[in-house]
């Protein structure tokens, strides 16, 4: 494999690694910007959308059981991201600690529940036959790189859902509700808004998003009770440096940190790459401490 090969597939794996980041930090990027909610549980709701792809390629088998999967994973944690926001999170509201110890521990909850559902051994999704082969290249420059059809479905996952969350943000009804809310809750709610239905919204879509990130995690990993406390603290990663409330710098944070992340364990290993990771974001944020896109609201407090 010539050098050319090796730095387009290490490209490759960042961006793949990218994203799923983009996907479990979309959730958080919503909720963290609009409501001020640390959701430590975020990270199972990855969890329990691997296990509802699980379970719906057990009952569903053919070409279309991956349609299924990715569909009951996100309604499947829409749900109970939307139960987590009645039950616990609406009441601590204004409460930045007491939410994150109420999640930390609705998390413990949900890794033991899956621990006794399914056990401690993590279980594997197979991905239909047209997804398990790859794009090779046998001749000329980039001879020996190999790019899994899988990998290549989760990117464009990524880059629909990303799109589709864009366009909702900006050409609905709803969307217009929750701008309203970022800017200005008091003001919304006084015109009117619903903003107690908007939180919930948002928070119901932002925890179907991760169940799809832990759907499209299924397909090249195995789902374990513990997958989500691997993940939760890349995705923080990344909204603390693309800037709370913004996709936009959500997106180049992800891909940034799938690309710097693959190109260093390229040298050293992966537990050194995280390290130098974290020295990197520490380092970024002293000079740019609200991230790379800083979105303006009534509802952030000025430090």
């Amino acid at each position: 494999m010539g050098q050319l090969a090796i730095i387009a597939g290490q490209l490759f794996n960042g961006i793949s690694v990218g994203s799923i980041l983009l996907l479990i930090a979309l959730g958080l990027a919503l909720s963290f910007g609009l409501m001020n909610v640390i959701n430590m549980a975020h990270g199972e709701m990855l969890m329990v959308g691997g296990y509802l792809s699980y379970l719906a390629c057990k009952i569903v088998h053919g070409p279309m059981s991956l349609l299924f999967a990715f569909l009951f994973a996100f309604i499947g944690a829409a749900l109970l991201g939307g139960l987590l926001e009645i039950t616990v999170i609406r009441w601590l509201y204004g409460r930045p600690l007491d939410t994150l110890l109420a999640t930390w521990g609705v998390s413990l909850i949900l890794q033991q529940g899956a621990r006794s559902l399914f056990g401690p051994i993590g279980v594997e999704v197979v991905a239909p036959s047209w997804l398990a082969g790859a794009v090779s290249f046998d001749h000329g420059a980039f001879a020996g790189l190999s790019m899994p059809y899988i990998r290549i479905f989760i990117i464009v996952l990524t880059l629909v859902v990303l799109v589709l969350l864009v366009l909702f943000i900006a050409r609905t009804r709803w969307g217009l509700y929750l701008r309203a809310v970022h800017q200005d809750r008091e003001m919304a709610q006084a015109l009117g808004v619903n903003t107690k239905l908007v939180d919930l919204l948002v928070f119901s879509v932002g925890a179907g998003v991760a169940g799809l990130a832990g759907a499209a995690l299924a397909f090249i990993a195995p789902v374990t009770p513990t997958v989500g406390q691997k993940y939760i603290v890349y995705a923080f990663l990344v909204v603390i440096v693309g800037g709370l409330g913004s996709l936009f710098g959500t997106t180049i944070a992800a891909v940034s940190v799938g690309l710097v992340s693959s190109s260093v364990q390229m040298f050293t290993s992966v537990s050194l790459a995280d390290v130098f990771l974290l020295i990197l974001v520490i380092v970024f944020i002293q000079f740019r401490p609200r991230g790379i896109i800083y979105a303006r609201s009534r509802n952030m407090k000025e430090v």
